[in-house]
């Protein structure tokens, strides 16, 4: 089979799903059709409804779009068995049920922004910055039923620097993830494809998940380390971004969001959380054994700043602190 002849359903939403996407369209793959999530609302009254990146790279494309609400719609199934798929690829879509994967002829693949079975869930680059990794990658698989677990076809191994935050490696891997999306498909095209059960490779200490990522998993925990706490707010940063709560007095509080640090390792009897500053140029808050000295930051209501201008304005930075 040639590849103009090889009927490809693509699954993706965010932004990290239109690259392996633009890869298959330009390397003259023919994609049948482009399952993304429903247009989302948006506005004051949710009255516009924003498309997502991979609708509006498809619809630029004359790509075939399905939206649909519930995959095991039986409407929904009849459309994906008019494409006629022989194989489906997903990238950063949702859990497919069974009945949706196993329809084409040679199968379902999955990219994972990690290296399998390191790090199954739903958000493998921020635990990986999290957790102070220095490596991570990227995992094609062939889908089964428990999620994250099916046989790997190939993974790319991706460096993660010191001063690395989420951001960078999300880009990276998207880049990589679409040499490992063509490449993936080029082999099963072939016909030089030999998966391995996710049993059989070597792991060094014990899996870590990465579990989906709310409001209240972001806050900062002073107690922890100066490392801990750095790795924690760039495994944040830019977004959702960690959190803390600033109080200029024990009653006033509000909500600190910070994107940038430094380590200072030293040794002191403050209680962590205490902010320490001139009121011009530093701002340092203290943990268990020593500083994280804030570089950029956000109030609540306002825009992100670095941290001369933020002392420029907040009067009450000198004698507060954060929890």
């Amino acid at each position: 089979m040639k590849k103009e002849d090889l009927r490809i359903v693509y699954m993706g939403t965010p932004e990290f799903a239109v690259e392996s996407l633009r890869r298959l369209v330009e390397g003259g793959y023919q994609i049948v059709g482009v399952i993304t999530m429903p247009d989302k609302p948006m506005g004051r009254h949710g009255s516009v409804l924003q498309p997502s990146p991979v609708k509006e790279y498809a619809v630029s494309k004359g790509l075939k779009v399905l939206q649909p609400e519930r995959l095991k719609d039986e409407k929904f199934l009849e459309e994906l068995r008019a494409l006629k798929a022989d194989l489906q690829i997903v990238v950063a879509f949702r859990m497919l049920p069974e009945v949706v994967w196993s329809m084409p002829p040679l199968g379902t693949f999955n990219l994972h922004a990690s290296l399998l079975p390191q790090y199954r869930g739903a958000a493998p680059i921020n635990w990986a910055v999290i957790n102070g990794e220095k490596e991570t990658g990227v995992t094609t698989f062939f889908l089964q039923h428990e999620i994250d677990t099916g046989e790997i076809i190939d993974q790319v191994r991706v460096p993660i620097a010191d001063t690395d935050n989420v951001e960078m490696v999300y880009d990276r891997l998207m880049t990589v993830g679409g040499d490992l999306v063509l490449k993936t498909v080029d082999a099963i095209l072939s016909g030089n494809v030999t998966t391995v059960p996710q049993g059989n490779l070597p792991v060094e200490g014990e899996l870590r998940p990465a579990p989906k990522i709310f409001k209240e998993t972001c806050r900062i925990d002073w107690s922890a380390g100066v490392k801990a706490i750095y790795d924690f707010i760039r495994g944040l940063s830019p977004y959702p971004a960690a959190w803390t709560e600033l109080y200029s007095d024990e009653k006033n509080a509000v909500m600190l969001k910070i994107f940038e640090t430094e380590k200072i390792f030293a040794a002191h009897d403050l209680v962590p959380g205490t902010v320490e500053t001139d009121g011009k140029n530093y701002l340092r808050i203290a943990s268990s054994d020593g500083f994280l000295n804030v570089l950029s930051l956000q109030l609540a209501g306002k825009k992100r700043m670095n941290v001369k201008d933020f002392l420029q304005g907040y009067r009450h930075a000198e004698g507060s602190f954060v929890k």
